[in-house]
């Protein structure tokens, strides 16, 4: 994904970001907050190599929303299979704005630059999903756009005893 541009009430620059980029660290410590907004402990280190093992792999994108000099959001996609429609699907599996700069336009942009990449790349959706009491979540999804998929239920089998009744994992 290339950069992506939002004059919105704010100017958000989205970059794509990998474990190369200059800023590579600080998007880690934003993605170890937000895994902390979900009731993770904050592992900076084992974040870092698993961020960077997901990106270097190709099993994820991860692009950042930059405001001035800060990065303040994130958000990171996996592209699927669509095998019916012999195609493809982008699922965002993290969108992230950091506390002080959430309603100012910059989780809109982040979804912006992934509809647009999905958009150019032939993609027949983009997917997400999200905790169904996540409200300010839920409004910015329904105001870009993205509607509940009636008759599908998310089943998962845990695969470790612990992470039976974590749907996140």
């Amino acid at each position: 994904m290339s950069a992506y541009r939002d004059a919105g009430p704010v100017t958000v620059t989205v970059l794509p970001v990998g474990p190369a980029h200059p800023a590579f660290a600080e998007v880690v410590a934003m993605f170890d907050e937000y895994r902390g907004h979900y009731g993770q402990a904050s592992r900076p280190g084992p974040t870092r190599a698993w961020l960077a093992d997901q990106l270097t792999q190709g099993r994820l994108t991860l692009a950042a929303a930059r405001h001035g000099d800060e990065f303040c959001g994130f958000v990171t996609t996996a592209v699927l299979p669509a095998s019916l429609r012999l195609g493809t699907v982008w699922w965002i599996r993290d969108l992230y704005v950091a506390p002080n700069h959430r309603r100012g336009g910059v989780g809109r942009t982040l979804l912006r630059h992934v509809v647009a990449g999905a958009r150019a790349a032939g993609a027949l959706r983009v997917s997400l999903q999200t905790e169904s009491d996540n409200v300010p979540a839920l409004t910015l999804y329904a105001a870009a756009g993205f509607r509940p998929v009636a008759g599908l239920d998310l089943l998962n089998l845990a695969l470790r005893p612990n992470d039976r009744d974590d749907p996140t994992a």
